[in-house]
C-alpha cells in the first residue's frame, strides 16, 4: 500500500518503456492477483484468469488494492490449513515480485520508495 500511496496520481499512467504495464496497470494486476490466488489456492474455488480492465486513477487503484487485501485478510482469519498456508505464500510471493517492479517505476520518477514492510 505504501508503494501505491508514494506515486503521485499524475504518474499512474507512467511506464518505463514500451510494451510494459503502466504503474496503474501493474498495481491493478497485483490487486487482481491477490483475489485470484485467494479464490483458487486458499478458498479452493476454480477461477479462470480473467482480469477486469485496469483501474486508471490513484484513488481507484488504491481502493482496489485495499479491497483485495481486506478480502484476503478476512479469508485467512481462522483458516490455517496446509493448503491455505501454501496459497498465502504463493500470493505474497506474487505481490513481492510485482512490488519490486513498482519500486523501479517510483525510482524512474525520482521517488524514494517506502521501506519494505513484511
Amino acid at each position: 500500500m505504501g508503494v501505491a500511496e508514494a506515486m503521485p496520481d499524475k504518474f499512474y499512467g507512467f511506464a518505463p518503456t514500451e510494451g510494459v504495464w503502466n504503474f496503474g496497470e501493474l498495481l491493478s494486476h497485483i490487486a487482481y492477483g491477490i483475489q485470484w490466488w485467494e479464490a483458487n489456492y486458499i478458498k479452493g474455488e476454480k477461477t479462470d484468469w480473467a482480469p477486469p480492465p485496469a483501474k486508471n486513477t490513484k484513488a481507484a487503484v488504491v481502493a482496489y488494492l485495499e479491497n483485495a487485501y481486506n478480502g484476503l485478510e478476512k479469508t485467512l482469519n481462522g483458516k490455517l490449513s496446509d493448503e491455505a498456508i501454501k496459497g498465502f505464500h504463493a500470493t505474497t510471493d506474487h505481490i513481492t515480485h510485482h512490488r519490486g517492479q513498482a519500486v523501479l517505476y517510483l525510482r524512474c520518477q525520482g521517488i524514494t520508495p517506502p521501506e519494505y514492510v513484511y
